[in-house]
């Protein structure tokens, strides 16, 4: 039987990727880590998630969560340098 953990290891994802996923489409985790590998493995996927993360950190920032906030920065600057892609990169 594969753990979660074995599931997000199959993703090329960082479970902190794969959360912000969760969160931005209100969907449990294993779902999204499914739903991350997906897009990671297709042609403008992974500009996909950044947007994704984008999209997080500007949630938070509307309900006043600088710190969740701060953490998404962090997820999607990680993220970016680990996929070799601009932060800014357009979706």
């Amino acid at each position: 039987m594969l753990t979660y953990e074995d599931c997000v290891g199959l993703t090329g994802l960082e479970e902190e990727e794969i959360s912000a996923i969760a969160e931005h489409e209100h969907i449990p985790e294993i779902v999204a880590a499914e739903m991350g590998c997906c897009l990671a493995g297709k042609p403008g996927g992974e500009s996909r998630i950044m947007q994704i993360i984008r999209d997080d950190i500007e949630a938070a920032n509307e309900h006043h969560h600088p710190e969740e906030a701060l953490h998404w920065k962090q997820v999607l600057t990680h993220f970016s340098q680990a996929h070799h892609l601009p932060e800014r990169e357009a979706a």
